[in-house]
């Protein structure tokens, strides 16, 4: 990290790869070694923008793997204020009604700043923000049997809507806009969460930098 007298520059991690693909997983690990004072979480998801001005039939049929789905200026925005020291209101998702919550998480600034998304390595303003930049890259039948479990369970899904949906939206984006992205990644791990010695050596990585 950066240390100017008695400032310290956060240490901002980027960790994309598809849906599925194991990405909280490897931020989760990252978490489970630092201390949680250290540390904090930015999840993309959040970001999405807010849909309040269309009716809920038409949100459904929104793209959410499309970059254009993300408010990217508000993350960066925030992102900025966390590196300079400034607490955040970070937005709230509710994947049942695809819409933001009225609710925001008040967000401290720490040591350690994850930030976690499908395309969080599609932006070259957020890429520029990363010291590490780590790309989860998962076989897409294991991605899409952990996309049907998620979503029928944590979602409310049917197996039918899961299934139309990445057939015809997911997959095509994630071939589109985020598997491009691998080429910007520092480190690429395979398999995600499965890959202990990757991330065993990615959290050393970390603990070493923070130290």
């Amino acid at each position: 990290m950066v240390s100017d007298g008695n400032y310290k520059k956060p240490l901002i991690i980027g960790i994309a790869g598809g849906t599925g693909s194991g990405k909280s997983t490897v931020s989760k690990a990252i978490l489970d070694s630092i201390p949680e004072k250290n540390v904090v979480i930015i999840e993309q998801d959040c970001y999405y923008k807010d849909q309040s001005h269309l009716p809920p039939a038409e949100r459904v049929n929104v793209n959410y793997d499309h970059p254009l789905a993300f408010d990217n200026e508000l993350l960066i925005d925030h992102v900025l204020k966390l590196i300079n020291g400034q607490a955040i209101e970070k937005p709230q998702y509710d994947f049942t009604v695809h819409n933001r919550k009225k609710e925001t998480l008040m967000v401290e600034p720490k040591d350690v700043i994850i930030l976690e998304g499908i395309l969080i390595l599609d932006s070259p303003k957020l890429r520029e923000l990363m010291d590490i930049k780590i790309f989860v890259d998962t076989d897409a039948d294991v991605r899409i049997i952990r996309i049907i479990t998620r979503d029928m369970r944590e979602r409310g899904r049917s197996l039918e809507s899961v299934i139309n949906q990445y057939l015809n939206v997911v997959k095509p984006a994630h071939n589109e806009f985020c598997e491009p992205t691998k080429r910007y990644a520092d480190i690429i791990i395979p398999e995600g969460g499965y890959n202990k010695v990757a991330i065993d050596i990615m959290v050393t990585k970390v603990k070493s930098i923070i130290e």
